[in-house]
């Protein structure tokens, strides 16, 4: 649900590719130069999507008694839904369809941004440690300009084979999540016991992602450092994760069926064309209609400016193999 605040966003071209193993993250400032920095896995050159999964955050545990915590001034967003998902602390949330909630550990919410949102995050004066992953979700070309809309959902936890398992969209291991998607997803959340190897059944229509929280974790045989992506292509009717050291172990794993549309996402804009991307950026920069207003947000920079468009034509590519 986290703003891109790079002072340079890159033009992403979101397609599908060959690529199969490890993302490694990349460090950015989130909220400005002051600001907590995050681990992004989600997008890169090597891969953009997994499913319609386009954008994943791992931050924390970051203590914040002592220093910045999270303070997103309101932002906007077109064309995605956005995942909140807390390992510790929280997060209070105010949006422009006048939704006012506060992220917890182990609670899903889910915001859409359908034509158009605008929402602000901000750590809470009760937070001593954050801790947690922001991810987003590419909406289909049918369903981009719905409505604005808000889900929250908290999955019981269930044990299976030496983990603890919270699927908070879609389904697995026989666990269901009740929340609206509009493209087939997972997300869970999965705690390993020391030594724990665990092979699950999962859909062999789906690309995987699994991104390692904490611990030692191997994915398929491969390890993983703190915030790396492990890809899984489609084919694959399991996915085995182990811990192979001494201590509990979490990840995340994320999935969902080859996304078949092109995108370009630029900022926190998900379109289909330069001029996709250009006329948000003008109607946010007159504060038109389309985002709406955030109430009862009270930091020092009330709205966070759209950075400059780049010299350039903005454009899709088409999804190999798709």
């Amino acid at each position: 649900m986290v703003s891109n605040t790079e002072p340079e966003p890159a033009e992403v071209a979101c397609v599908a590719s060959p690529f199969a193993g490890v993302l490694h993250p990349r460090e950015v400032p989130l909220g400005g130069p002051r600001a907590i920095r995050v681990r992004r896995t989600l997008p890169q050159r090597e891969r953009s999507l997994i499913g319609a999964w386009c954008f994943a955050d791992h931050y924390g545990p970051q203590d914040v008694r002592s220093g910045p915590g999270m303070d997103v001034p309101p932002h906007p967003h077109t064309g995605l839904q956005t995942v909140s998902w807390l390992f510790s602390g929280e997060v209070e949330h105010r949006d422009s369809a006048g939704v006012h909630a506060i992220v917890r550990p182990g609670e899903l919410n889910l915001m859409t941004a359908g034509a158009g949102i605008c929402h602000s995050e901000v750590s809470t004066t009760a937070t001593t440690v954050l801790h947690g992953v922001q991810l987003w979700v590419a909406l289909p070309d049918a369903d981009r300009d719905t409505d604005r809309d808000f889900a929250h959902f908290v999955p019981a936890p269930h044990s299976v084979g030496g983990a603890t398992l919270r699927v908070f969209l879609g389904e697995l291991a026989g666990q269901r999540s009740p929340v609206h998607t509009f493209t087939p997803l997972l997300g869970a959340q999965l705690d390993l016991d020391p030594g724990a190897e665990l092979t699950m059944e999962v859909d062999p229509s789906f690309e995987h992602g699994v991104l390692l929280d904490q611990g030692d974790v191997a994915v398929g045989g491969t390890p993983l450092e703190v915030a790396d992506l492990a890809f899984q292509a489609t084919g694959n009717p399991e996915l085995t994760v182990t811990n192979r050291g001494a201590r509990p172990a979490r990840v995340v794993v994320l999935g969902g069926p080859p996304f078949p549309e092109d995108l370009v996402m630029w900022w926190n804009f998900v379109g289909r064309s330069h001029d996709d991307i250009a006329t948000y950026r003008a109607q946010w920069q007159d504060h038109h209609e389309r985002f709406g207003a955030v109430q009862g947000y009270r930091g020092a920079v009330q709205r966070l400016p759209a950075p400059a468009l780049p010299n350039a034509t903005l454009r899709p590519r088409r999804n190999p193999g798709v």
